[in-house]
C-alpha cells in the first residue's frame, strides 16, 4: 500500500488518500500457443509490409476487358494454332509468353479472395469471351489450313493428367507470390509452365475436325489450369491479408469449397494417370517380351500398340538375321499373361546380316506372307465398306482370328436380303475369313406356318434369324393359335431372344423387332 497527496478540486484543501497496488506476482507470464503465435507474427512482420492497394490497382489494370486484351488473344491463338499444326515446340512457347488471359484468372482469385461478386462477374465474363474468340479463331484457321493431322504437340494436349494439376498448382502459387511480392518478371515462367492458350487452340482444332476426342480432352486441361491459378491465386490472396475478415463458418466453408473443386479435378486426372501409367508398362513390357524372342543382335525398330483395340493390338518390326519361327504366338501368350488380357501380337521379321540359306529362304517366305495377308486384308476393308456404304475406318479386321465385322448403312430400295447376299459374296473373296455384315433395322419377312407350327418358308426363316443374330435385337412373333411352341423353338435355339405374342392369323407369324417397353 502506497500513501500519497491528492487535491480532489480546485481550491481543496489537500488529502490523504491511500492506493492500494496489487501485490505482485512472481509466476512467469505464459507464451501464446504456436498456432496463434505464427499468425500474429505473420500479420506483424509480413502482411503489414504490402502496399495492398497498389497490388489491387495492379491486378485490375489487366484482369478486365480492353481493345488490347481482344488484339492480344487473336494474336496468341493465331501463333499457338500455327505452332500444333507444325508441331514446333519454339512457337507454342512464343503463344505462352503472351499469355493474355492470365490477366482476368489472377483477377478472379483475388476477387475471390475479396469476396467481390461484381469483380468475379466482371473476370468471368473476361475469361469467357476471351476464350470463346480463341476457339472460334483458331478452328476458322484449322478450316483454311491444308494440315489437320493431329500432331505431337497436339496429342501432348489432349491426355491431362495429375501431374498436370500439380504442376498448376505450384505454379500457381509461384506467380500468385510474384504479383503479391511485386517481382513481375516471373509470371513469365509461370505462364510457360501452365499452358492456357495451346489448350484452347487444340479446342479450336477439335471442333474444325469434329474431333470429340482432342476437343474434350484440350478443353479439360485447360479447365484444369484455369481453375486450379484462380483458386491458388485466391489463397495467396487471403495469406497476404487481402480480403474481409470472415466468420469462423464462413472460413470453414470456403475451405472445403476450395477443397472439394481440387478433389473434382483429381479423381478424373488421377485415374487418366494411371491409365497412362499403365500404357507406359505394357509398352515397356511388349518390348521386353519382344526382344526376349530373338537374339541378342536383333532389334526392334519400330513396335506400335492400339491401346484402344479390343484384343490389344501390338504390331512389331524386328531387325534379325535369323528368322524365329512361332514368335508370334509365343510372345502373344507371354504377353497376354502379364498383362492380364487378350493380346494380337504381330510381328515382322526383317532380315539384316548374314544367315543360312535356310534361315534366309524362311525369313523371306515368311515376310511375304504377311505382305500377302495384309495385302488381302486391305482389299477386304476397302471391299466391306463399299458394300456397306462407310468408311474403310468403320470396319472391324481381327487378323489373328480371321474376322471382319462392318454395320451397314440404309441402302434406297434395299431390303434384308439384299445386306444378307452382300455378307454372301463377301464371304467368297475372302475363303477361310468370317465376316459379318449388320444390317439397319428394317422390316422382317412374315413366316408362313405349316399344320404342326413349323415355320414353312426355309427362306423366310433363314433371313429372319440372320438378322436377328447380326443386330442382337429381341423378336417378337405375332401369330394366333396354340401350338406355337415348335416356332419358338426355331429361334431360341439359336440364341436368339424371341417371344410369342398374339397375333391375327394362325397359318402366318409375323416376326417384329420388339421395342423398348
Amino acid at each position: 500500500m502506497i500513501a500519497g497527496l491528492f487535491r480532489t478540486g480546485k481550491g481543496a484543501a489537500p488529502r490523504l488518500c491511500r492506493i492500494v497496488m496489487p501485490m505482485q506476482d512472481d509466476r512467469p507470464i505464459a507464451d501464446p500457443p504456436l498456432w496463434r503465435a505464427i499468425p500474429r507474427w505473420w500479420r506483424g512482420h509480413v502482411t503489414r509490409e504490402i502496399d495492398h492497394q497498389a497490388v489491387v490497382d495492379r491486378v485490375r489494370e489487366d484482369d478486365g476487358w480492353s481493345p488490347r486484351y481482344a488484339f492480344m488473344i487473336l494474336m496468341s491463338a493465331g501463333i499457338a494454332v500455327l505452332g500444333l499444326l507444325l508441331s514446333s515446340p519454339a512457337v507454342v512457347i512464343g503463344a505462352m509468353l503472351i499469355s493474355p488471359l492470365m490477366g482476368p484468372i489472377v483477377g478472379l482469385g483475388f476477387a475471390l479472395a475479396t469476396v467481390d461478386s461484381r469483380e468475379i462477374r466482371r473476370t468471368l465474363s473476361t475469361l469467357a469471351a476471351g476464350a470463346a474468340i480463341a476457339v472460334v479463331f483458331t478452328a476458322f484457321i484449322v478450316l483454311l489450313s491444308p494440315l489437320q493431322t493431329v500432331t505431337n504437340e497436339i496429342a501432348a494436349r489432349t491426355r491431362p493428367n495429375l501431374f498436370d494439376l500439380m504442376v498448376a498448382l505450384f505454379s500457381a502459387l509461384a506467380g500468385a507470390y510474384a504479383m503479391i511480392r511485386g517481382k513481375a518478371g516471373t509470371i513469365v515462367g509461370v505462364a510457360i509452365a501452365t499452358a492456357l492458350m495451346p489448350p484452347l487452340a487444340t479446342v479450336g482444332f477439335g471442333l474444325a475436325t469434329l474431333n470429340a476426342t482432342v476437343a474434350g480432352g484440350a478443353f479439360l486441361l485447360f479447365f484444369t489450369n484455369f481453375v486450379t491459378i484462380a483458386l491458388a491465386a485466391g489463397i495467396m490472396a487471403r495469406l497476404y491479408g487481402f480480403g474481409r475478415e470472415l466468420s469462423p463458418r464462413q472460413s470453414w466453408l470456403q475451405t472445403a469449397f476450395i477443397i472439394g473443386i481440387f478433389l473434382a479435378l483429381a479423381v478424373p486426372l488421377g485415374l487418366s494417370l494411371g491409365r497412362i501409367a499403365w500404357e507406359a508398362r505394357a509398352s515397356r513390357e511388349a518390348r521386353d517380351v519382344i526382344s526376349r524372342e530373338f537374339a541378342d543382335e536383333a532389334r526392334i525398330s519400330q513396335i506400335e500398340i492400339d491401346f484402344g483395340a479390343r484384343p490389344l493390338a501390338v504390331t512389331a518390326s524386328v531387325l534379325t538375321s535369323r528368322y524365329e519361327r512361332d514368335a508370334s504366338a509365343r510372345a502373344t501368350r507371354i504377353l497376354s499373361d502379364i498383362l492380364g488380357q487378350p493380346v494380337a501380337l504381330d510381328i515382322e521379321q526383317i532380315r539384316v546380316g548374314e544367315g543360312t540359306d535356310t534361315e534366309n529362304a524362311q525369313l523371306l517366305a515368311a515376310q511375304s506372307a504377311r505382305r500377302e495377308v495384309q495385302g488381302q486384308v486391305d482389299r477386304l476393308t476397302d471391299r466391306l465398306a463399299l458394300i456397306a456404304g462407310v468408311d474403310a475406318d468403320a470396319v472391324t479386321v481381327d487378323t489373328a482370328r480371321k474376322r471382319a465385322i462392318v454395320r451397314a448403312k440404309p441402302l434406297p430400295d434395299a431390303g434384308l436380303a439384299t445386306y444378307r447376299v452382300l455378307e454372301q459374296r463377301a464371304l467368297q473373296t475372302a475363303p477361310g475369313w468370317t465376316i459379318e455384315v449388320t444390317p439397319p433395322v428394317l422390316p422382317l419377312p412374315e413366316l408362313a406356318l405349316g399344320e404342326d407350327g413349323t415355320p414353312g418358308d426355309a427362306d423366310a426363316l433363314a433371313l429372319t434369324i440372320w438378322a436377328g443374330r447380326r443386330t442382337g435385337l429381341p423378336i417378337d412373333l405375332a401369330v394366333r393359335g396354340d401350338s406355337d411352341a415348335a416356332l419358338l423353338k426355331a429361334f431360341t435355339d439359336r440364341g436368339i431372344d424371341a417371344r410369342i405374342v398374339r397375333g391375327t392369323s394362325a397359318d402366318r407369324a409375323v416376326p417384329r423387332w420388339r421395342t423398348a417397353e
